[in-house]
C-alpha cells in the first residue's frame, strides 16, 4: 500500500539502533552478566528488577509482568504509538531516510509526529524572540533571578509574543494546520475561533524523558495579564502532566549515577539547583507530586528493594513551610512507602523558595539546604509535635496519639523501633509507654500493587490458558539443558556458527515446549545472526509459547563474564553429544536385534555407524 514503509528499511533501522539507548530513555539499566541489562519494568509497578533487556538479541522481556519484544514494540508500549511511528521516530534520530513502498512518500500525517514537531516548531520560535526588543521585559525577569543567557540556552527558555496570533502565522507558513496546533495545546479555541495560548510571557518548553518537547509551561510577566500567574499545555495526546517531570530529560543520568533526586516545586527552581551544581533536581508542572511522577522517578532512579544494591537511594523532597508546603509534604508522606528508597525533606530557610536562597545567599547556600535534609518521618512527626502545645500533658498525649499512626507506618523494624525511642525523648514519656502505643497503633494496608479483583459471589472466573513462563519448566538436567542450549542459540548467534545451530536444533528435544520453541528456531533459520532473529522466532511460535521464548531470549546464562564463547561452545557440544550417544545407543540396539550370518550388509553397515559415531564424538571432545 503506498506510504508503507519499506521491509528493508524496518530491518535496517532495528539492525542500526541499540535497544538499550532506547530503553535507558525510560529506565535506568544495570549490567546483569554477560551481554544482558536489567531494571525496574516500566509496565508494572515493582521493587525489585525483572525487566532484561539483551542489546544484541534487540530484545526485552519481563518475568514479573510477561512484556517483552523487540525496540518498535517497546515504543508503541510507551508512548502508545504505531507501528509505523516508532519506525518514523526511530529513523529520525538515527537521521535515515526511509523509503516507502508504491512510490510513496514520508506520510507526515501521523498524528503523534506531527504534534510533536508543532511543539519543536513552537519551542524554537520562541527562543528567537527572547532575543527581541519585545521580550527586554523576560530577559530582565531572567536576570534578576540569576539566570544568564547560557542558562536560558540550556533550558531552552523563551518568549511568547503579547499577539493573539504571532505563534499561529509563523506555525502555519510552515505546513502546520489550524486543527493540529490546537490539538498540540499551543493555540486555543474560542468563539471566535483559535488563538496564540501563551501570550507575553517567559515559555519554559517541558519535555519528556527521551528529551522530545511535548509541551509548555508558561509565566506571566506584565500586571494587565489576567491569567494565572502560570500556565501549561492542556492535556493532549503527547502530554500528561500526571507523568511528566520538569528537567528530568537533563537529570536522568545524574539521578541515576548519583542515585538521588530533588523534587521542587517550579520552573526556576529547577534552574536554580541544576546552576548551583544540584544536577539531580526535577519538579512537576502545575501539579502535586503523585503516583504516576513517583513511578517514572523509580524508574530512573533504580529504586529497589535488592539487598545486593548496597546504599539505598535518595528522594528529597523541598516544601515552602507555609500551609500549602503543609499539604504538599502531607500529599508525598502518603506516597512515600511507594520508594524503596530513603525519603527526606529539605525545607529552606525563612519562607524562601530554592531560587530565592540561590539569589540572596549563593550557590553554596542551596547546596547546604539540600545537604542538611532531614528524613521524611522525622519531619513529619516534627510536624505533629509542633501543631501541639508540649507544655501540658494533655498536648503531649496528643502528639503521641497523632505521631504514633506515623512510626507504625515504617516497614523497617530497626528504623521504627528508632523512632519510637526518639518520640519518646522528644515528647518526655516512658519509651515502653511509647512503644507500646505504636505497637497498638492502626495502620491502614497497602493495598498491592497489581492485585485481581475477587470474582463475584457465585460468579466463576473465564479460563485462561496462562502462558508458558520459563518457570514453568522442570528443573532436571535434561531439561535445563535443551534451555540453556535454546538460551544460546538466541542471545548470542554471533558465537555459535550457522553450521553447528542447526545441527543443534536436529537434535531430539524431550520436553515438549521446548522442542516446540527448537521447531519455531528451524522455521526462522533464515534469520538467523540478523536483528531480526528473536521477532522472527516469536512470530514462528504458538502464541501460548511466546512469553517463553521473549523469557529464553534475554534471561541471564551462568557464564563468567569474559568467557561467553567458552560457555556457548560447552553447552551446544553437550547438546550434539547427548544426540549422538542417542544415535549410538540405537545403532547398538540394532546391532545387537541384526543377524551377522543372515543379513551380513547389514551387519557391517550397522559397525560402520558405530565408527562414524565415535569418530564424530571425538573429534566433537577435541581428541
Amino acid at each position: 500500500m503506498a506510504g508503507k514503509i519499506k521491509r528493508s528499511d524496518i530491518d535496517e533501522v532495528r539492525t542500526r539502533i541499540n535497544i538499550a539507548d532506547v530503553v535507558g530513555d525510560y529506565v535506568t539499566l544495570k549490567t546483569a552478566g554477560s551481554g544482558s541489562m536489567k531494571g525496574l519494568c516500566p509496565f508494572h509497578d515493582e521493587r525489585s528488577p525483572s525487566f532484561h533487556v539483551r542489546p544484541q538479541a534487540g530484545f526485552y522481556h519481563c518475568f514479573g509482568c510477561g512484556e517483552g519484544g523487540d525496540v518498535y514494540s517497546f515504543l508503541q508500549k510507551m508512548d502508545h504509538l504505531s507501528f509505523q511511528e516508532s519506525v518514523e521516530r526511530l529513523a529520525g534520530k538515527l537521521g535515515y531516510t526511509l523509503h516507502y513502498e508504491e512510490g510513496g512518500t514520508a506520510p507526515d500525517t501521523s498524528n503523534r509526529t506531527r504534534l510533536l514537531a508543532a511543539n519543536s516548531a513552537a519551542e524554537a520560535f520562541f527562543r528567537e524572540q527572547l532575543l527581541t526588543a519585545e521580550a527586554e521585559i523576560g530577559r530582565a525577569f531572567l536576570g534578576e533571578r540569576g539566570f544568564d543567557a547560557l542558562a536560558a540556552e540550556k533550558f531552552g527558555v523563551g518568549y511568547a509574543p503579547n499577539s493573539f496570533d504571532a505563534l499561529s502565522k509563523h506555525l502555519t507558513s510552515q505546513g502546520f494546520t489550524i486543527p493540529e496546533l490546537v490539538e498540540a495545546g499551543v493555540l486555543s479555541q474560542g468563539d471566535r475561533g483559535s488563538y496564540d495560548r501563551f501570550r507575553g510571557r517567559l515559555v519554559w518548553p517541558i519535555r519528556d524523558v527521551s528529551g522530545q518537547t511535548i509541551g509548555f509551561g508558561a509565566r506571566k510577566l506584565r500586571e494587565d495579564d489576567q491569567g494565572p500567574k502560570y500556565l501549561n499545555t492542556p492535556e493532549t495526546p503527547v502530554y500528561h502532566k500526571s507523568r511528566v517531570l520538569y528537567g528530568l530529560d537533563l537529570a536522568k543520568r545524574d539521578i541515576s549515577r548519583n542515585r538521588q533526586v530533588v523534587i521542587v516545586e517550579g520552573y526556576t527552581d529547577v534552574m536554580a539547583c541544576h546552576m548551583a551544581g544540584i544536577t539531580t533536581a526535577i519538579a512537576t508542572c502545575g501539579t502535586a507530586f503523585g503516583s504516576d511522577h513517583i513511578t517514572v522517578v523509580r524508574r530512573v532512579l533504580g529504586d529497589t528493594d535488592d539487598p545486593a544494591q548496597g546504599s539505598r537511594g535518595e528522594v528529597i523532597f523541598t516544601f515552602d513551610p507555609d500551609e500549602a508546603g503543609q499539604k504538599a509534604a502531607s500529599r508525598a508522606f502518603a506516597e512515600e512507602s511507594r520508594f524503596a528508597a530513603q525519603t527526606f525533606v529539605a525545607v529552606p530557610p525563612e519562607g524562601l523558595d530554592p531560587c530565592d536562597v540561590r539569589i540572596q545567599r549563593g550557590d553554596q547556600a542551596l547546596r547546604e539546604v539540600i545537604s542538611s535534609r532531614s528524613p521524611m518521618y522525622e519531619f513529619m512527626i516534627k510536624q505533629v509535635m509542633n501543631s501541639c502545645d508540649l507544655n501540658t500533658v494533655e498536648g503531649r498525649s496528643n502528639a503521641l496519639r497523632m505521631a504514633t499512626p506515623i512510626v507504625a507506618k515504617i516497614r523497617d523494624r530497626v528504623i521504627r523501633d528508632g523512632y519510637s525511642r526518639e518520640l519518646a525523648g522528644w515528647l518526655g514519656m516512658n519509651p515502653d509507654d511509647v512503644a507500646r502505643e505504636i505497637r497498638q497503633a492502626p495502620v491502614k494496608p497497602s493495598a498491592p500493587a497489581y492485585s485481581s479483583p475477587p470474582a463475584a459471589s457465585g460468579a466463576a472466573a473465564p479460563a485462561e490458558e496462562a502462558p508458558y513462563q520459563l518457570s514453568s519448566l522442570s528443573k532436571d538436567p535434561v531439561t535445563a539443558l535443551e534451555r540453556d542450549g535454546l538460551m544460546v542459540l538466541l542471545q548470542h548467534p554471533d558465537k555459535v556458527a550457522i553450521e553447528r545451530a542447526s545441527a543443534v536444533l536436529a537434535t531430539q528435544f524431550s520436553h515438549g515446549a521446548l522442542a516446540l520453541v527448537r521447531d519455531a528456531m528451524v522455521s526462522a533459520m533464515e534469520y538467523y545472526t540478523t536483528p531480526q532473529w528473536v521477532a522472527q522466532v516469536t512470530q514462528e511460535t504458538p502464541p501460548a509459547l511466546s512469553t517463553l521464548v521473549g523469557q529464553l531470549a534475554v534471561a541471564p546464562l551462568p557464564e563468567q563474564s569474559g568467557h561467553t564463547e567458552r560457555y556457548c561452545d560447552g553447552i551446544t557440544s553437550s547438546l550434539l553429544d547427548r544426540e549422538l550417544l542417542r544415535r549410538k545407543a540405537e545403532v547398538l540396539g540394532a546391532l545387537q536385534r541384526s543377524d551377522p550370518t543372515g543379513d551380513p550388509d547389514n551387519y557391517r553397515a550397522l559397525q560402520e555407524s558405530l565408527v562414524s559415531l565415535e569418530k564424530d564424538r571425538r573429534e566433537l571432545r577435541g581428541e
